[in-house]
């Protein structure tokens, strides 16, 4: 990474991450590398996914992400809450006419109900991934415009534990 800046890019990306190892070499890799790179050029993690991984990232100086997390899950049926993950596919949402996430203003959970979603997906309608995809798409859009109104607004850490305490995980 060192020597990286001496090329002198417009930006710089750290990959080969996320591809199976722990989170933890994860998270000890963005540490090692990130501080290294110029603070004033963007610093982008390739792969990284889980909404975990995005604010984990962001605390030691990832700037931008891409991954395929959203989309694939959604067409597995998982989608992201604000109270974690759920797997539409399950039983315990046959007849459960909730929206999907209560806390979110995407067309999917103000138009559409658990038990009609997993319905989609159970009967394999392409309207399923459809509308789940939408679904983690928004979600992970309001993430990080969530986690960039905290970082602007000087209160990202507040935002981090609530995070984690809306999903009752507790920090590390």
């Amino acid at each position: 990474a060192e020597q990286l800046q001496t090329i002198g890019f417009e930006g710089y990306a750290l990959g080969g991450l996320s591809v199976g190892e722990e989170t933890s070499l994860m998270y000890d890799m963005m540490e090692y590398s990130l501080p290294l790179l110029p603070a004033d050029h963007p610093r982008y993690v390739m792969g990284v996914g889980t909404p975990e991984n995005l604010l984990e990232g962001v605390v030691r100086g990832c700037d931008m992400f891409d991954c395929v997390m959203p989309t694939r899950n959604a067409r597995n049926g998982v989608l992201f809450t604000s109270f974690g993950k759920i797997s539409i596919k399950q039983a315990q949402y046959c007849d459960d006419e909730q929206p999907l996430d209560p806390d979110c203003e995407c067309y999917v959970c103000r138009n559409y109900s658990r038990a009609y979603l997993r319905h989609l997906y159970k009967s394999n309608e392409i309207l399923a991934s459809v509308l789940n995809t939408h679904h983690n798409l928004y979600y992970y859009q309001q993430l990080m415009a969530g986690i960039r109104q905290a970082l602007e607004d000087g209160c990202f850490a507040d935002f981090r534990r609530d995070f984690y305490t809306q999903r009752n995980v507790s920090l590390n």
